[in-house]
């Protein structure tokens, strides 16, 4: 697999990333095995993570399985903290004391001495950013992190930490895909003239550029599950169906699925270091993996862009 830098950093990490979202809801330990040792024989080195997915369990299940399944110094280890879910209630905590202690219990649930990058999950308003800076700032120091960055800012939260930070940030993770482009506005090139690489999640519009949704919500599909119907409904309106049609229509000429071929816009567009993708099974694993071999013609991105930025 391809192996991209992370912004204007040494960091290599591949085009594309594993994600954890659901282990531990959803996706169990022995299939999160399978998805590892899949992902790693593929060449594939990122696997992102957070300390507020599934209240820590995907950490867990992952540090279960790291010097088992695949080395530790194979990968490209990604967590994030600031950001967690208390009794269905989204909690954002950016404070010295909270981030810290969410790095050192990431660290014991991983089973690892170190990340190989931490992101701050979200922009906190009600803490000082120098507060914030200073917990990332002191996990560099003591070899905690050897690369920090932000997630789901906007460009001139971006812009602003990355300008007041006493270190160099080097990553944005953002929402990124044919469905959702409103990042390219601001956001993008915030990341961009701060030299920070984009790690886009949803890649795949949080499944719909599938086409799995195409006239129906599939039983075993995340739009069916009571817990995640809330992410996916926005993207299942009339708009979406008109890029996902597109989608189809370009797959049925090059031999790609329309997965596939969303993954493959994504990897070409500028400053894109990382997209990750959230897998449920090792099938749909193996066909995610073929994105990497499409060469998108350059009439057809061109036109799925157009389709897009009408729909968008």
């Amino acid at each position: 697999m391809q192996q991209r830098f992370v912004g204007d950093s040494g960091l290599r990490a591949s085009a594309l990333g594993l994600g954890t979202m659901t282990w531990g809801s959803g996706i169990d330990e022995d299939v999160a095995a399978d998805l590892l040792r899949i992902f790693c024989d593929a060449g594939g080195n990122l696997v992102d993570t957070s300390a507020g997915y599934t209240n820590g369990a995907a950490e867990a299940i992952l540090g279960q399985h790291l010097g088992h399944t695949v080395a530790r110094q194979d990968l490209v280890l990604v967590s994030k903290a600031g950001l967690e879910y208390r009794n269905g209630h989204r909690v954002v905590d950016t404070s010295r004391s909270a981030m810290l202690s969410s790095l050192d219990a990431s660290l014991v649930r991983l089973g690892t001495d170190y990340l190989d990058l931490w992101l701050v999950d979200a922009w906190d308003p009600h803490v000082p950013l120098q507060e914030t800076l200073s917990a990332m700032d002191l996990a560099l120091n003591t070899g905690r992190v050897r690369y920090v960055g932000f997630s789901n800012f906007t460009g001139w939260q971006s812009a602003k930490a990355a300008v007041q930070a006493p270190f160099t940030a080097v990553a944005h993770q953002i929402e990124y895909s044919l469905l959702q482009r409103q990042a390219e506005a601001e956001v993008i090139p915030a990341a961009y003239d701060a030299g920070l690489g984009l790690l886009a999640w949803a890649p795949l519009g949080r499944g719909v550029l599938s086409g799995k949704y195409r006239g129906q919500i599939p039983t075993d599909s995340r739009a069916a599950n009571e817990e995640w119907a809330d992410y996916v409904e926005p993207y299942l309106a009339t708009r979406p169906s008109r890029i996902v049609e597109a989608l189809w229509t370009a797959s049925q000429g090059l031999d790609s699925s329309p997965a596939q071929l969303a993954l493959a816009w994504l990897l070409a567009q500028e400053n894109v270091s990382s997209a990750i993708v959230g897998p449920r099974s090792a099938q749909q694993l193996q066909q995610l993996l073929g994105a990497e071999e499409v060469r998108l013609p350059e009439q057809i991105s061109q036109v799925l862009s157009e389709v897009s930025e009408r729909a968008n």
